[in-house]
């Protein structure tokens, strides 16, 4: 039924080509020519007898398309749905008949060259026109179906179109599709040749593009291009030119599609899998029938993903017995287009209902007009009833008045005391201040801390150069044995006197540990520096214990060849190398004074430089307990 209506279509343009006059009518000279001709492309035996028993001469004029009907379908349709089994029919062929026919009266190239289509592409266009066109006489095609057509064609060109761009192109025929509805196939050729939807796209791109999409929509053909595939004797791979339609997957030697080499057949029963990386193949897959499994590779990932799916889609085809993807399509567009026409008409519908509702609400507003007199009573009972709601609301208001004065006088107490938080408040940031002013003088009193205990490294200097002179002084005495009584009994003096001061330096330092006590108390941020204020009076206490007794040594007396042993000090300051180079030293001396030199030295203080080793630490009075520690004899 399918084949049979797009034959009539394009039979009914041949027909209205040889309908000159434009009656409706042809000449039964012209039909028996066309109908002889349509034997021969639909290779149906010929019926001379039939064929001059229907045309007559004794019949009155010439025949319309009805009184030609009954002659087509008995002889000519009915004989071809054979032909169609048997394989011998080219529908291709027969387009090509009733194009030529038609085309002769009703297509114009333009005769300067500037026409965009060829014969072969309009030819194409034109039986694009009659698939997608509704079955309907005279043959329109819907709007719908003219952007899906456009749009096909400008995607094959790698062109993009908006729906407002569309619906522009669509406008600029306007009136032709007010009148009929929609385009007649010579306006749908001549918006291709005009170009306004190309773009400036070349007639050989568009040639190409129209060629792929008549492949697709009219032989069907779900995808083609260039495959390898592995031979099933000789295992070998060779690229071939495959061609994919709903029943079969073709190959050739070339994409000129002259040198069939083999063809798949496709049924519900096949399937195709996706198979792994292989002998240097990749992105392969195969197609397995009930007889064989053909194995193929494509040329990337995304190939081989478009292949499949559009094997798959066949097979789906075949197994719900679809011989056609897009003629599917189309009838599923047009079935959509219908049920947009329904709710079209049941919208009009809609509309009526709600005119015979506003007719119905006229009558209803008369039928109000005579309960006005009956409202107006109503609403004088109402203005009596809205009165006595009036009253009580007065009375409300009175009491809500009473309220609101209550409220006032608890916002006026609430304002007394936030005023007296403020007061406190201020009281409390004068107080915060006096504290901040506290800890600067705090702070100053810290630097002043700072201050003293740099005065005291400054003494402890001055310490040291002290050390320095009596180790001249001991120098002089390993010189001058004769004087040193008076340096023992002088040394003992500076040593009392060393203890006194260091006795003040002890009563200081108990004051010093009061005030710091009282600033820790004050302020306990200041801990870390308490701390490392206290670690460095440790350490000066130290120091003064190993030069206690350190002096109390210098106080012994000496004779020639004295070895003093070396003790081990637990003090900090304690360096047991500078001992040992005052024995060297006194070594020295002792060989000096046997020899019988008796030369006066420098100074009592070089001499005892020397002996140190010229260490520089400070000489400060030795305490009590330090003498008891480590007595010296006198002499």
């Amino acid at each position: 039924m399918a084949l049979r209506k797009e034959l009539l279509k394009s039979i009914w343009y041949a027909f209205t080509a040889l309908d000159v006059e434009k009656s409706g009518k042809v000449s039964k000279s012209q039909l028996k020519v066309l109908s002889h001709n349509l034997y021969t492309v639909l290779h149906i035996p010929h019926d001379p007898v039939a064929l001059e028993e229907h045309f007559r001469d004794d019949d009155d004029g010439p025949v319309s398309s009805q009184g030609y009907m009954p002659y087509l379908n008995k002889y000519i349709l009915d004989k071809a749905w054979w032909q169609v089994e048997e394989g011998a029919f080219v529908k291709e062929h027969f387009d090509e008949l009733c194009w030529t026919l038609t085309a002769k009266k009703n297509y114009r190239v333009d005769s300067n060259g500037n026409s965009m289509l060829s014969n072969e592409d309009a030819f194409r266009l034109w039986c694009l026109f009659n698939f997608l066109s509704e079955d309907k006489y005279p043959l329109i095609m819907v709007p719908d179906e003219v952007e899906y057509l456009l749009k096909k064609v400008l995607s094959s060109m790698s062109l993009e179109v908006g729906l407002g761009e569309l619906e522009e192109l669509l406008a600029q025929e306007a009136q032709a599709a007010q009148t009929t509805g929609g385009l007649s196939v010579w306006q749908f050729l001549e918006l291709f040749n005009s170009g306004r939807c190309l773009r400036g796209v070349g007639r050989d791109t568009l040639s190409m593009a129209i060629h792929e999409v008549y492949q697709e929509l009219i032989q069907d053909v779900l995808k083609q291009g260039y495959l390898w595939k592995r031979g099933h004797l000789r295992r070998n791979w060779a690229e071939r030119w495959f061609q994919l339609q709903p029943s079969s997957l073709c190959y050739f030697g070339s994409e000129e599609c002259k040198e069939k080499r083999g063809t798949i057949p496709l049924d519900a029963q096949c399937c195709v899998e996706v198979l792994p990386d292989r002998e240097g193949k990749r992105c392969m897959f195969c197609v397995k029938t009930a007889s064989r499994t053909y194995e193929m590779s494509a040329s990337d990932t995304r190939q081989r993903q478009e292949w499949t799916a559009a094997i798959q889609t066949a097979i789906r085809l075949q197994a719900e017995g679809k011989m056609s993807l897009h003629k599917d399509l189309k009838q599923k567009r047009r079935e959509q287009r219908e049920q947009r026409e329904r709710r079209r008409a049941a919208k009009e519908e809609e509309l009526l209902r709600l005119q015979q509702l506003q007719e119905e609400k006229e009558r209803k507003l008369q039928e109000l007009e005579l309960l006005q007199e009956a409202q107006r009573q109503a609403e004088r009972l109402l203005q009596e009833e809205e009165e006595r709601r009036r009253s009580q609301h007065r009375e409300l208001q009175q009491a809500l008045e009473g309220q609101l004065r209550q409220a006032e006088q608890a916002r006026a107490s609430m304002q007394a005391e936030m005023e007296l938080k403020k007061e406190e408040a201020a009281r409390q940031r004068q107080r915060i201040q006096e504290l901040e002013e506290m800890q600067q003088r705090l702070e100053e009193a810290l630097h002043l801390e700072v201050k003293a205990r740099r005065d005291e490294e400054a003494v402890r200097l001055a310490q040291t150069r002290l050390l320095e002179e009596e180790e001249e002084k001991l120098k002089q005495l390993l010189q001058l044995k004769e004087e040193q009584e008076r340096y023992i009994e002088r040394a003992q003096q500076e040593k009392q006197e060393l203890q006194q001061e260091m006795a003040l330096q002890s009563r200081s330092l108990q004051q010093a540990q009061l005030q710091l006590e009282e600033v820790r108390q004050n302020r306990q941020r200041a801990d870390e520096d308490v701390e490392a204020a206290q670690q460095k009076l440790r350490q000066a206490s130290t120091n003064v214990k190993h030069w206690n007794v350190q002096m109390n040594r210098l106080m012994h007396p000496i004779e020639p060849g004295d070895k003093r042993p070396t003790t081990s000090s637990s003090f900090t300051g304690f360096q047991p190398h500078l001992l040992a180079r005052r024995d060297s030293s006194l070594k020295r001396l002792t060989r000096w004074g046997s020899q019988g030199n008796r030369t006066p030295s420098p100074s009592s203080s070089e001499q005892q430089k020397s002996l140190n080793g010229g260490d520089e630490a400070p000489i400060s009075a030795s305490t009590p307990q330090e003498d008891k520690l480590d007595p010296a004899p006198e002499n």
